[in-house]
């Protein structure tokens, strides 16, 4: 009996450390079941064809991973084949080293959840910088924890749980028993040793020499869509894989030569154009996602959707649209470089990248070059979410945030802050018109909206007229209808401008937020946003074209109107000169590329495979995976796609986002040589008729 007692003593340390990873495995599981419940409407979509063992299996995977990178130093103290760790004291700091690390990988999982309703995705470690200029985030932080009280109380049990069932090691090891010593210091070795290889193909996600470390787009292969890729992973290992990851990766399609022939990104105007020096004014409205806007969902509730936005709705009728509008990004952040750069978010976030410190430009610098002025605006405390910094980069000459609108002596200063945010949408708008009176003209103006945000709430003189309405699970609808009147008083004071009949105005969202129609929870609805350009003159007549247009199509479009006469770069395309059967969308999301053309969206990897071909106009839910039954379509798809990943790829890594004079002449001369080699092709075929024409004459 004594021989026994004495070999359980041995062993303990490791059977209790195993004991315990099986307790971390348990609590990462009900953390997914609450992540899936929280987003039920999102990521319960397809699961009739999800395959729940290859799903269990990456689940399985990726929380191995997380848990023995974030278990390491327990493991040590756990396993290191010294006898010292048997004392009371070190075992002590190793059970609260253990609680306090897997504590906190529980609050992430849980807090992930809740965030995951604005991203789509799981957080990476960019979010650290994403908030780093932010001082309000712990007001933040407790407005959802009191509207996700049940995830706190999950949070706590689960956190209390892991103490509470917490093994020990048992049995008291006898020192002085030269026997006891051996046989210990054997049996700790040689869990100590096979330790170390399990860990290593543990975090890499397999054993084999040909698994690479997996990362966060591996967990595409476990399921159908890009969305549910959020339930395989766990929040610990997306933030742990993405510190100091090299996110910019040249894959290498194509030679040089082949790439400029597919697709260029850089626009070389011709030497007949004329300037038109108007004015220009972007609304990029914070949230603004399609869903909400009545008409472009003719098509919703049998005809019958009125949607929360009837100003909107009235300028949709005296503007150009397009029937499918679509986002490059899913984050404010997002957003900006898409929208003032035409610089798509591919992987991360563009300014959150070492990429950001590369030369960049926009419509405010490269209108800059013509002696346009400009000026970015934006509610919030100067150099909130890096907004600032991006437009002093990007060639905006001002910036107009909170301070100086509390510096303005016609508005109420910082009375008309929400609380949170920014100052209202209705005052600083009002702002915003009254600035741009001051400006010389032409110029270029760009504002971001705040108030259709979390907390969802609206100013105290419009509780009555905007509130929740019965039975509504949507709270932003009624900060939707707030902002959409702000919006109109805006129009209202602008017209009364003196530039306001010489200006083009552009209006988008930077992202979608909370849905609750099914037809916007898909993987590209995620993305629908509205992008409106009103000219007051009606030289842009209004019409709605039957064709795609993104965020990164409005710089090239605007730039390409009003005649601009230099080269610039733009991965985007001039919507106004591009035939609509050409026209393209291109995002990502959780390592996932969708190419939207045509009538089709193809999905790929970002390892380079094609995953799904739909045909979303007819299958908007996408449900019918067509891969491999489009032929040449789905070949070219994917050859241009590759072409787009390649040519940012490239630019980002060598530092090439604006048009140097050799590449813009270089691409002038390429032109006209395209353009000379197309009417030769042309014309071949006709000498060759002729020719057989007089032969058969003879």
């Amino acid at each position: 009996m004594r021989r026994i007692h004495l070999q359980k003593s041995f062993i303990s340390n490791p059977i209790a450390f195993l004991c315990n990873l099986a307790l971390v495995y348990l609590a990462y599981g009900i953390c997914r079941i609450a992540y899936l419940l929280e987003n039920w409407a999102t990521l319960s979509e397809g699961f009739d064809t999800l395959s729940f063992g290859e799903a269990f299996k990456g689940s399985w995977m990726f929380d191995t991973s997380a848990i023995l990178y974030t278990n390491a130093l327990y493991a040590i103290l756990m396993l290191l084949p010294l006898h010292l760790k048997e004392r009371d004291a070190w075992q002590q700091v190793a059970k609260w080293i253990y609680v306090g690390v897997n504590g906190l990988c529980v609050v992430a999982n849980l807090a992930d959840a809740v965030y995951f309703q604005y991203t789509g995705r799981r957080t990476t470690s960019s979010v650290f910088q994403e908030f780093s200029h932010e001082n309000n985030i712990g007001d933040v932080i407790g407005v959802e924890m009191l509207r996700h009280w049940y995830l706190v109380v999950l949070g706590v049990v689960l956190i209390v749980g892991l103490a509470a069932l917490y093994v020990r090691p048992k049995g008291k090891f006898r020192l002085h028993l030269l026997k006891n010593m051996l046989v210990y210091y054997t049996i700790h070795l040689i869990c100590f040793g096979l330790y170390i290889p399990i860990t290593i193909a543990g975090m890499r996600g397999g054993a084999t020499t040909a698994v690479r470390p997996i990362t966060i787009s591996n967990a595409n292969q476990y399921v159908n869509r890009p969305a549910e890729a959020a339930l395989i992973l766990n929040t610990p290992f997306s933030l742990i894989r993405t510190i100091n990851k090299n996110v910019f990766v040249d894959p290498q399609f194509f030679s040089r030569q082949e790439l400029d022939e597919i697709y260029s990104p850089v626009y070389t105007p011709a030497d007949s154009v004329v300037m038109k020096r108007k004015n220009v004014v972007v609304l990029i409205m914070e949230s603004y996602g399609r869903e909400y806007i009545g008409a472009y969902n003719e098509r919703l509730d049998n005809g019958n959707y009125e949607g929360y936005t009837p100003f909107t709705d009235s300028l949709i009728q005296q503007s150009l649209t397009f029937d499918y509008t679509f986002a490059n990004g899913r984050k404010s952040i997002d957003g900006m470089p898409s929208i003032l750069s035409s610089i798509p978010r591919f992987i991360e976030p563009f300014f959150l990248t070492p990429a950001s410190m590369n030369e960049v430009s926009g419509l405010a610098g490269e209108l800059g070059k013509v002696g346009y002025e400009s000026a970015f605006f934006h509610g919030a405390e100067n150099g909130s979410m890096g907004f600032e910094a991006f437009a002093h980069a990007t060639g905006y000459k001002a910036y107009m945030g909170r301070t100086e609108y509390n510096q303005d002596k016609r508005f109420n200063g910082d009375k008309d802050f929400d609380g949170m945010w920014a100052i209202w949408d209705e005052e600083f708008l009002q702002f915003y018109a009254l600035k741009m009176s001051e400006m010389k003209q032409p110029f270029i103006t760009s504002v971001f909206t705040a108030s259709s945000h979390h907390p969802y709430i609206v100013p105290e003189r419009y509780k009555d007229i905007y509130k929740d309405e019965p039975g509504d699970p949507n709270i932003m609808h009624k900060c939707i209808r707030y902002v959409d009147n702000a919006l109109r008083l805006f129009f209202e004071t602008a017209k009364q401008q003196p530039w306001y009949s010489n200006t083009i105005f552009v209006l988008t969202a930077d992202h979608t937020n909370k849905t609750s129609r099914p037809e916007y929870q898909t993987d590209l609805g995620v993305f629908g946003v509205p992008i409106i350009i009103f000219d007051p003159s009606g030289k842009i007549l209004p019409q709605r074209r039957h064709c795609i247009a993104q965020q990164i199509d409005i710089m090239p479009t605007i730039l390409n109107y009003l005649g601009y006469k230099n080269s610039y770069l733009a991965f985007g395309q001039d919507l106004l000169n591009t035939p609509d059967s050409l026209t393209w969308a291109v995002n990502n999301t959780e390592g996932i590329y969708q190419y939207v053309k045509g009538d089709y969206v193809l999905q790929f990897t970002d390892d380079g495979h094609a995953k799904a071909l739909y045909n979303y106009k007819k299958d908007w839910f996408l449900k019918q995976n067509l891969l491999g039954k489009k032929g040449e379509k789905e070949k070219q798809m994917e050859r241009e796609l590759k072409a787009i990943i390649q040519s940012y790829m490239e630019r980002m890594i060598e530092d090439r986002l604006v048009v140097k004079g050799t590449e813009g002449a270089a691409r002038a001369i390429q032109a006209r040589l395209g353009m000379a080699e197309s009417r030769l092709r042309k014309a071949k075929p006709k000498m060759k008729n002729e020719k057989g024409k007089v032969k058969r004459e003879r």
